[in-house]
């Protein structure tokens, strides 16, 4: 018989865990999901209002401002929906939903707008206490912590961090190796209530492919309660099937499937279409103030009634001139 032996904890992260690791109850939600092959096509809206409420803990998956889900957030401010604790990365999408004072509390690798630096928006909600935490972590180390659920285990056991500021501001913990001895950090699984991730194609059943840069797609979509998907065109399985290793999020991971062309706009697709640069150097102009940015939201978001709204205001013309 081995002798119990505690295992030190050289160091931890000054915040608690902003979602609690409920994995058994992830594993029940699980069970409970169709394996189907069944038709889940809807509109944003319709999506939003059956697999999102007020306070849930939402993920975005994106990169930077590539295959960013722009369809579904203007939909989920337009909800009026609110205190989401978020995971993610934070460029366009989460601007927005500082506007819309939706924040309560953020998991984050990455807060910006690229190369225009730190958001106005951001800082004053961040500065004013509305958003009342943010706790921080690398790229690699958000991604492993959805291995971690989707593995069904509480922690992933890294060397990422070690030695940073990043694990001071995180919820990690530092151990004593038992075979090594060495120092390793243990980050915390992390389930999502609804995540929402935009792709170049799917079939109706939620069968999804991603041209280009896949982020942490894969890792996000496995840790996820429910997951919305919001895709460029709509295929027939068989087309999915012809490249059945290019289909990166399988159909039963997902809930809803969302025909949204253009829908990463201002953003852009690998392949597809190119970032409307002149209407980000807008957007970022009119964030500066809060009154530019509360016409900015009336203009582009609350104003218009859907995704469709949107593609016939921006117009023909300047999607075509997008478009490779």
């Amino acid at each position: 018989m081995v002798k119990n032996k505690s295992i030190p904890i050289f160091e931890e992260g000054e915040f608690p865990l902003i979602q609690p690791i409920d994995l058994d109850g992830f594993r029940a939600h699980n069970r409970k999901k169709t394996k189907a092959l069944i038709d889940k096509r809807m509109t944003e809206k319709e999506a939003i209002e059956k697999f999102v409420k007020d306070g849930d803990y939402i993920g975005f998956e994106l990169y930077g401002t590539v295959r960013c889900p722009m369809s579904l957030t203007r939909e989920l401010v337009r909800s009026g929906k609110k205190d989401f604790r978020i995971v993610g990365q934070g460029v366009h999408e989460l601007d927005l939903m500082f506007a819309a004072n939706q924040v309560k509390e953020i998991d984050f690798t990455y807060i910006s707008l690229e190369v225009y630096g730190i958001s106005d928006n951001m800082r004053r909600r961040v500065e004013s206490g509305d958003v009342t935490k943010i706790v921080e972590w690398s790229n690699a180390a958000i991604t492993w912590r959805f291995k971690a659920a989707s593995m069904g285990v509480p922690f992933i056991a890294t060397r990422n961090m070690l030695g940073t500021d990043t694990l001071k501001k995180s919820s990690a913990k530092v151990i004593e190796c038992p075979f090594t001895h060495q120092k390793i950090a243990l980050l915390p699984a992390l389930i999502v209530d609804t995540g929402f991730i935009h792709v170049n194609r799917a079939d109706i059943h939620g069968n999804c492919q991603i041209d280009g840069i896949s982020g942490f797609a894969f890792e996000m979509s496995r840790a996820c309660k429910n997951l919305i998907i919001s895709t460029e065109e709509i295929v027939d399985t068989k087309e999915i099937r012809k490249h059945p290793d290019r289909t990166i999020i399988p159909y039963y991971l997902v809930d809803a499937v969302i025909h949204a062309p253009y829908g990463s706009w201002p953003g852009e697709m690998s392949g597809m279409y190119e970032r409307d640069e002149p209407h980000y150097k807008m957007f970022v102009d009119m964030q500066k103030t809060k009154e530019s940015m509360d016409e900015y939201m009336q203009e582009w978001v609350y104003g218009l009634p859907d995704h469709k709204a949107l593609l016939d205001k921006v117009g023909k013309k300047r999607l075509q001139d997008l478009t490779l």
